[in-house]
């Protein structure tokens, strides 16, 4: 066995899992996985945004218990990969710059208190909390902006309880809560941001729109066809009687060049 002298020190151990359950309830797992998913769909094409969540994010080197677990959180300015956990020190002392608390019952005391202050102190620019139930929050979903180091509350656009949104500098995205559903929307397209089944489904509304649409001129170029066989097995009648293209055309209502196209002159 080993021993450590005086000036070794072992390695600190950073977990990236506390053994628990990555979300407390069917609705909070939902929105945390809906949150990530749309967000990065909306950075895919931006190498230096990275999104998260419920990940382990440290920020006192050799202190493993100095550590929070968003339930949602984004930052710029590092690489988009894979990690175990983020640990600031490691990536330039940038914190994350969005935080998105998914807050119930048994995480209320810990969103409005406590990490509040350690978001505030690593400078965490926009921290935002959602209550899908709408019990613990009034609104259910409000916004912190970090302004001289201190949180302000952002204001929200709207009055209804179930039907409002908060807008977030930090994303350039809307918040909205539509009949009480958290939903990001882009204001430059003025739509709401989709999932991969979202997209899938849109995508395969368009194949069968176009399709149709497809089929319908199909059936359109059909109807011309015949028409023209007809016209054209009339014209030819009408030559071999004996008139002019003119008086065919005065006729038929056509112009002569349409009479000749028609008999293949």
């Amino acid at each position: 066995m080993s021993v450590l002298s005086p000036i070794e020190t072992a390695p600190i151990e950073y977990p990236s899992s506390d053994g628990e359950a990555m979300a407390e309830s069917d609705i909070t797992r939902f929105y945390m996985i809906y949150s990530v998913e749309v967000l990065e769909i909306y950075f895919q094409n931006r190498p230096n945004v990275y999104v998260s969540a419920n990940s382990f994010v440290y920020y006192e080197p050799g202190n493993k218990d100095a550590v929070v677990a968003p339930d949602v959180y984004v930052v710029f300015g590092v690489n988009k990969r894979q990690r175990d956990n983020y640990k600031i020190w490691e990536e330039n002392g940038i914190s994350p710059n969005f935080i998105l608390e998914i807050t119930s019952k048994t995480t209320q005391d810990k969103d409005q208190k406590t990490k509040p202050e350690i978001y505030q102190k690593l400078g965490v620019v926009e921290y935002f909390q959602y209550d899908p139930s709408g019990d613990y929050l009034n609104p259910i979903l409000q916004g912190l902006h970090l302004i001289n180091g201190q949180y302000q509350t952002i204001p929200a656009r709207g009055t209804a309880f179930d039907n409002f949104w908060v807008w977030s500098e930090v994303l350039g995205l809307e918040l909205h809560i539509v009949y009480g559903e958290l939903r990001f929307k882009d204001p430059e397209t003025g739509e709401f941001l989709k999932t991969y089944g979202e997209l899938d489904a849109a995508l395969q509304q368009t194949e069968a729109t176009l399709q149709q649409t497809e089929a319908a001129l199909a059936e359109e170029r059909q109807a011309r066809t015949q028409v023209e066989s007809v016209l054209r097995s009339l014209v030819e009648q009408l030559l071999t009687s004996g008139l002019e293209i003119e008086q065919v055309a005065q006729m038929t209502q056509l112009s002569p060049d349409e009479i000749r196209r028609l008999v293949g002159e």
